[in-house]
């Protein structure tokens, strides 16, 4: 994949492997326990309040995604230590995973920063990225930004997954239309 390019709706979800706070080897994607879906949530790292905050008011919602099937797990670049020591800002019970790649980063389309100072962190660090894996391993919902004052409002997300897990409303994969000569839609 060529740097900065986006994950495309519909495509299925990249192989990643990262290792989470409890030593297991996961692949981003692939929901755990009677879950379906899996809600993959890339963070900046400690360094960041507005991603302490976003963590935390996420973990408000577990409960409400777990009944609809979907799972979640952070992840970041920072290393395990930086982890830890974010753990006492942090109120989650989903699992971090830490020590995301540069090259994971590009592959999941994620825009990449450099530290402003040796006080902010010692690393490149992703923006942040939410992607919503489905049971097939496509990639039903994504957002990427360039900034971390720019994410899915968290009520507005939960409610709009609920939407689209529940089996009456047959709502597909949007953003995938891509050739205007072989789909009409409306006339």
């Amino acid at each position: 994949m060529e740097k900065n390019q986006k994950l495309q709706a519909g495509a299925i979800f990249p192989h990643v492997m990262v290792t989470t706070l409890d030593g297991d080897e996961v692949t981003l994607g692939v929901p755990r326990g009677h879950c379906e879906w899996q809600l993959v949530v890339i963070y900046r790292g400690r360094h960041c309040p507005l991603c302490t905050k976003y963590l935390n008011a996420l973990e408000g919602h577990v409960e409400a995604l777990s009944e609809n099937g979907i799972d979640i797990i952070a992840v970041t670049a920072d290393r395990r230590d930086q982890v830890e020591e974010h753990l006492s800002r942090l109120t989650v019970s989903f699992p971090i995973a830490y020590g995301l790649t540069e090259e994971q980063m590009e592959t999941l389309g994620l825009y990449i920063s450099l530290p402003r100072s040796e006080e902010e962190t010692d690393h490149n660090f992703p923006e942040p990225g939410l992607f919503v894996v489905n049971e097939e391993g496509h990639l039903h919902v994504v957002d990427i930004s360039n900034n971390p004052f720019v994410r899915p409002e968290l009520e507005s997300l939960v409610k709009g997954l609920a939407w689209i897990r529940d089996p009456e409303n047959h709502y597909p994969i949007r953003g995938t239309w891509q050739d205007a000569e072989s789909t009409l839609l409306y006339r």
